[in-house]
């Protein structure tokens, strides 16, 4: 018996000991074109998804109409289009180099809009770790971050004059200015 906790002790500190070797040793893949690491998908899931079911929030607090879709697209265009692309266009730049890859959520395959806004609002307001997608708690208002995740929501039949505000060109994006 003393030699199997013994070598039950030696194995649970091996393991954290091997992982740190493994991450001080250069050979894990922190690049962006890199594969990703063992099991790293999967952890990172199903902790996003833990956290969307505990902390995600379950009604909309603004109303939902025109004039808060437009607004949504407005705030959109000018913080998300950079990564997340505009409707008819092709992924813009920064998108192609991330990894993950930024989902173009107006793309019929990538869209949101089987997610209800609540989480579409968190992911946007904390940002989501090792995925390259920031929180904007910091930089836009509650309201803002609703406004975009209805039109996201909806983003599959959103009116005319919403299209509209969406459809000119991607803003250009130079932060130097």
């Amino acid at each position: 018996m003393k030699g199997f906790l013994t070598g039950l002790a030696l194995g649970v500190l091996l393991v954290p000991v091997a992982g740190c070797l493994y991450f001080r040793s250069g050979n894990a893949p922190v690049a962006t074109s890199a594969p990703p690491m063992p099991m790293e998908r999967m952890l990172a899931k199903g902790a996003l998804h833990a956290i969307l079911a505990k902390e995600a929030p379950k009604t909309v607090p603004i109303t939902v109409d025109d004039a808060a879709l437009a607004a949504g697209a407005r705030v959109y265009r000018a913080n998300c289009a950079m990564c997340h692309g505009l409707p008819g266009q092709s992924a813009p730049a920064a998108a192609k180099g991330m990894f993950p890859l930024a989902p173009q959520l107006f793309q019929p395959d990538e869209m949101v809009t089987d997610d209800p806004a609540g989480v579409t609002f968190w992911k946007a307001k904390n940002g989501i770790r090792l995925t390259g997608m920031p929180g904007f708690h910091g930089s836009l208002s509650d309201e803002q971050l609703w406004q975009v995740s209805v039109l996201l929501e909806g983003a599959d039949k959103l009116p005319p004059a919403v299209r509209k505000v969406l459809a000119s060109p991607a803003p250009d994006w130079n932060p130097t200015q």
